[in-house]
């Protein structure tokens, strides 16, 4: 490979730059230019976004087509899903996974630039279905049958030859995954020893392995309903489209979950090192993810509730869906326990973990009304769903992210960010996510029924007061933006330290307790 790259730097002076990227089997690299890709596609992703809330800031159909209006709320899902969060995570594994396990690298590192590299198409072939006849797909980024099959844009084809390239790139990055942690530990780091974003990602990883070909047979599925004469989800020639959503959510639903036990594994980091504590119950910890990953299997059709289950399926689906809010309310019991008469300190990684556990929690309970199947009759489809996901997606998985870039960014390039401006991100981001997800609850509940671009009058003011909202956040990552660049290219801000954060101990996971103190007197401030 070596070889390779030196002849090709030989030929192409001036590409120097460049090629090593093409060619880089480092895991920094890659992780570099994983989240570079999710920058990208959370930037464009959001953009469409903008069109969706400008269209509903007042009621009336004025600035885009309905059939566009679909167009927006199918790309802006998909991108965000497969482009921003999941790549966004890959890219934190990569640079993280290695060096917190002691390996010199990922182990598979060929198939870790490969399965980088098949994004950027896939993501630009999605993307190109807005220029291709009859338009995007507009079947939403669930994309039910017969909607997707009978009544799809001829661009469906390529979006599902995209979804099989990004299942693929998945599925090899997950393999890199389990074969570093198995394979590549240093000496002496049992699996207990093993840090807790470690944990995450390596149930994070088995998730991906067991969903994403379930994925690939549901839009294979689909392509052959349209180009070969089967009827699997058709039936008028004896398919059956309740069996599309079956499949898809035995998928979709582990699918959320990957979408967020790394944010677990972050913010437990984030939130011990600025407690100044280990991290309170780290063998519960590990045990209620792992429990989480096996229960998100059993509880995919509570997305289905309204399809016509019988009533001992909705009562197990009800029930099952209910029990996986127990691990989870284990990990927030242990968060809120680590930051208990801890030194906190409220530096801007702090600052996203704990709107991670306030917000993301709301985003559970309202998770937990939907999971009671006849409410859920009123719920379904309204935009309390919408409320509810994007709670445990933004300020969950997207605050998450940005809390680990903000956290481990000085570990990278060897400088800080300016945390003047990360606090001003931090509190903007914060406002506008509220301003735009709380009054959907509320809209929802009214009955405001989701993916449609117009509304009754009624709800015309919260609507305005949501669109707001999203743009104040939107926007507020240009913060964000600027500060990184300023800190990576620019190469402004002061040097970090060895000791970054000021962490207890280098091991996180092996610290002993604080000297006990007497109630009457204040905790002592480690230094």
């Amino acid at each position: 490979m070596s070889h390779a790259i030196d002849s090709a730097d030989h030929h192409h002076g001036p590409d120097k730059g460049i090629l090593r990227w093409v060619y880089t089997t480092n895991h920094k690299d890659i992780g570099t230019m994983y989240l570079i890709l999710a920058l990208g596609s959370l930037l464009i992703g959001g953009t469409m976004a903008f069109v969706i809330r400008a269209e509903l800031f007042q009621p009336g159909l004025q600035l885009v087509d309905p059939n566009f209006f679909n167009q927006m709320t199918t790309m802006h899902g998909l991108i965000m899903v497969f482009g921003a969060i999941m790549p966004a995570f890959v890219g934190l594994a990569n640079w993280l996974v290695p060096m917190m396990i002691g390996a010199p690298d990922m182990a598979l590192p060929r198939i870790n630039n490969w399965s980088f590299w098949l994004l950027p198409f896939a993501f630009g072939m999605l993307i190109c279905t807005l220029f291709m006849d009859g338009g995007a797909p507009n079947f939403g980024w669930t994309f039910y049958a017969p909607l997707s099959t009978t009544y799809a844009p001829p661009s469906v084809t390529f979006f599902i030859f995209s979804v099989h390239i990004m299942g693929i790139s998945s599925i090899m990055g997950a393999v890199n995954v389990i074969v570093t942690i198995f394979n590549m530990r240093a000496p002496g780091m049992t699996f207990m020893k093993m840090p807790l974003f470690v944990w995450t990602w390596l149930i994070t990883a088995f998730l991906l392995i067991a969903v994403m070909p379930v994925l690939a047979g549901v839009v294979t599925m689909m392509l052959m309903d349209i180009h070969f004469g089967t009827s699997f989800f058709n039936a008028a020639g004896g398919g059956d489209p309740v069996m599309f959503q079956h499949v898809f959510w035995f998928f979709g639903h582990p699918e959320v979950y990957i979408m967020i036990l790394p944010a677990f594994g972050i913010v437990s980091h984030i939130i011990s090192t600025f407690s100044r504590k280990p991290l309170f119950g780290y063998t519960s910890m590990v045990w209620a993810t792992a429990s989480i990953a096996v229960l998100s299997f059993i509880v995919w059709a509570h997305h289905m509730f309204t399809v016509g289950l019988p009533l001992v399926g909705e009562l197990f689906f009800m029930y099952s869906t209910m029990l996986i809010a127990v691990p989870t309310g284990v990990k927030v019991f242990n968060w809120v326990t680590t930051m208990f008469r801890g030194s906190i300190s409220f530096e801007t990684p702090m600052l996203f973990a704990i709107a991670f556990v306030v917000l993301f929690t709301i985003g559970g309970l309202s998770g937990l009304m939907l999971a009671i199947a006849p409410a859920d009759f009123q719920y379904h489809d309204t935009y309390f769903v919408v409320a509810h996901f994007h709670y445990v997606l933004v300020p969950g998985a997207l605050f998450s992210i940005l809390a680990a870039v903000y956290y481990w960014l000085p570990k990278w390039c060897g400088r800080m960010y300016n945390e003047t401006l990360g606090k001003w991100h931090f509190w903007m981001s914060f406002i506008g996510v509220n301003i735009t997800f709380f009054p959907m609850h509320f809209v929802g509940l009214a009955g405001m029924p989701r993916r449609i671009p117009d509304y009754a009058l009624q709800f015309a003011d919260f609507n305005a007061i949501v669109s707001v909202g999203a743009f104040i956040f939107g926007l507020s990552q240009l913060i964000f933006v600027y500060n990184v660049w300023r800190t990576t290219i620019g190469g402004k801000g002061e040097k970090a330290t060895d000791k970054v954060w000021d962490e207890p101990t280098g091991l996180e996971w092996d610290i002993p307790s604080p000297a006990p103190y007497h109630t009457f007197q204040e905790p002592p401030v480690v230094k």
